[in-house]
């Protein structure tokens, strides 16, 4: 069931009740226009009948309407786009995947609607919210392929405002399939297009490599988020990545932007994470994270329970780390 309605953007995620019986502007509270959201999908028991939902959005621009053409206050009405944010870095164990799920989850337990592309071929992401990549029929290979459209491919988790596009095994051929066709590198951006209005975030776990599946991700994305691990090999491939970036920004994306990177598995009796950090604060400028991982044992072991840290061990340090992580994410949320 699917109708147009009003919500107010607040620090505070209202039941649909509170968003759409508030008809009258008040100081500090956009209104905003959802097209189209699924409400069983925002509404907690007991859904209202649909015509009640129009009724009270009929009702609502009707008074905006008045108040608009008397010179009443000013306000905006927009399209409500997920934010599309892209968790690359081509070196393998920087805790790519960890930041995905974990920056996913906080992000949702903060009252937003968050989709997780599992965009890379091990499917760790699929299997670190408990889900088993070989009892799956479709995933985002067929999304890739066209076989598939993103809606039914999207799956629940067990974590309440987050859903899994699922990796299986098949992805590994992607790379091969998609070299003769048309529009390979914007496959994924394509697919993402039927559902951005349905989110409020939607991150990209791509893969450990600068192939054609980062690729995707990168073309399909606004802001590129980059882990990166407190060692000094993970320097390494920096450079690498950015030219990656400054090509698809050229060619493919010019409006490609990075978001910032952020340290991980920072270990602070160790020198080297210090000059790591140093170093990172060289590369991007004001883009550092203040929120930094730590090298935390129940961080790591969250995965093999199939569960996020915040259901795992909320109260761990690493826990912590993503939580003020995905705080930080969301006091930019206004300069998306």
């Amino acid at each position: 069931m699917k109708v147009f309605f009003v919500w107010f953007k607040t620090k505070t995620r209202l039941s649909i009740f509170n968003r759409i019986s508030g008809l009258v502007p008040r100081e500090g509270i956009e209104p905003s226009w959802g097209y189209p959201r699924t409400i069983l999908s925002r509404v907690r028991l007991p859904v209202p009948p649909p015509r009640l939902i129009v009724t009270l959005v009929t009702a609502y621009f009707n008074h905006l309407e008045t108040v608009l053409s008397k010179g009443g206050p000013s306000c905006t009405v927009y399209v409500v786009m997920a934010c599309i944010i892209a968790v690359v870095n081509q070196k393998g164990g920087v805790g790519k995947t960890t930041t995905a799920i974990n920056l996913g989850s906080y992000l949702a337990s903060n009252g937003k609607f968050v989709l997780l592309v599992d965009l890379d071929p091990q499917s760790n992401a699929t299997s670190g919210l408990g889900i088993d990549s070989r009892d799956l029929e479709v995933g985002t290979y067929e999304i890739l392929l066209g076989e598939k459209s993103l809606r039914d491919v999207i799956i629940p988790t067990q974590v309440e405002g987050l859903k899994l596009a699922p990796s299986t095994q098949a992805l590994a051929g992607a790379a091969v399939d998609l070299v003769d066709m048309d529009r390979r590198e914007h496959r994924l951006s394509d697919a993402l297009l039927e559902v951005r209005n349905d989110f409020d975030y939607i991150i990209i776990d791509c893969p450990p490599s600068l192939g054609l599946l980062t690729i995707n991700g990168l073309v399909a994305v606004d802001k590129v988020l980059i882990p990166v691990q407190a060692e000094y090999y993970a320097l390494e491939g920096l450079s690498q990545l950015l030219r990656t970036i400054g090509m698809v920004r050229q060619a493919l994306k010019p409006e490609l932007e990075i978001l910032g990177a952020v340290l991980t598995m920072y270990d602070g009796r160790n020198r080297l994470s210090t000059d790591v950090m140093a170093e990172l604060h060289r590369f991007f400028p004001d883009r550092v994270f203040k929120s930094v991982i730590p090298r935390n044992v129940r961080l790591a072991e969250a995965p093999s329970f199939g569960r996020p840290i915040m259901e795992y061990d909320p109260w761990s340090k690493g826990a912590k780390a993503y939580e003020r992580l995905a705080k930080e994410i969301l006091d930019l949320e206004h300069s998306f």
